[in-house]
């Protein structure tokens, strides 16, 4: 079964020091594997860990990785807390700049509000998870990814399917056109060279060659089976496994159909037929633009 290239996934997981750690993965149509991932400062060592993981779970698409450690944010809000390890060495060192300059070094509660770095909110980064827990976490949100892509997919293959059993119906209706087409366009050369002759008997050996080239000409079976077995194709890659992107094969088959319904078209010489052609190529381009959203 296929699986789209959009998706969305959130997981949480409990860190000591009751911090939460929250990932949250977005995904989108791209030709290849492409990631950006927005992770904390000072977690920069993590980057190849959600790499991996990625690209273990994901073949296609534009993926992008937030992750953020806090102070159980359980409800969405960012609790403000004291660092008070940032505020006793901002205090020691002013204390010792004081002794130094020969200053007072009263402080005072205002005083300690203002110094940098002293309030600290759930969002903060903090210190950074270990690469196992960071790990886990990155692969439940990969599996509800998966998961919406997948649903996504299924919803996907059954708008190609419908696509595809309205080409197949207009190149039934071009199959049966086509005898009826050429038989009109041989008696419409005949009486156009009896005209042309103004009485005068015609070679019918040579007028028998020309009908036969004329018909070889516009003849289109050829095409119809090829583009019967494009179908075929497309609709065996769309019930595949999955385990390989079904998407590039997808629109690589939807070319070449579009290429096969061109010829028909150059060759068809008939309204009913030239209707039709457009009718293939109407669908076509549908396929053309569910598929590109196709891992």
């Amino acid at each position: 079964m296929i699986r789209s290239m959009t998706g969305f996934g959130a997981a949480e997981a409990a860190l000591a020091r009751e911090r939460v750690l929250r990932v949250e993965i977005r995904t989108v149509n791209h030709r290849h594997l492409s990631t950006a991932f927005r992770l904390p400062g000072g977690w920069e060592r993590l980057d190849g860990v959600v790499a991996a993981r990625v690209r273990a779970a994901l073949k296609r698409g534009r993926v992008s990785v937030s992750a953020r450690c806090g102070d159980g944010e359980k409800d969405g809000t960012a609790p403000l807390r004291l660092d008070e390890e940032q505020v006793a060495r901002a205090v020691e060192l002013l204390r010792r700049a004081c002794a130094s300059l020969g200053i007072d070094d009263r402080l005072d509660a205002g005083d300690v509000a203002r110094l940098p770095g002293a309030w600290r909110t759930g969002a903060g980064a903090g210190e950074p998870p270990a690469a196992d827990e960071l790990a886990a976490c990155v692969d439940r949100a990969l599996g509800r990814v998966v998961e919406m892509r997948t649903a996504e997919g299924m919803r996907l293959a059954d708008a190609l399917r419908g696509s595809l059993e309205s080409i197949a119906g207009a190149v039934d209706r071009i199959e049966r056109r086509a005898p009826e087409r050429l038989r009109r366009q041989r008696d419409r050369l005949r009486e156009q060279v009896r005209e042309l002759a103004d009485g005068v008997e015609a070679d019918p050996d040579r007028l028998a060659r020309e009908i036969a080239h004329l018909a070889a000409k516009w003849d289109v079976a050829e095409e119809i089976v090829r583009l019967r077995s494009h179908a075929e194709l497309f609709l065996a890659t769309l019930d595949s496994d999955g385990e390989r992107p079904a998407g590039k094969r997808l629109e690589f088959v939807a070319q070449e159909m579009n290429r096969e319904a061109n010829t028909i078209g150059s060759k068809a010489n008939d309204a009913a037929v030239a209707e039709a052609v457009v009718g293939i190529k109407e669908e076509l381009e549908r396929v053309r633009e569910q598929a590109e959203n196709v891992e």
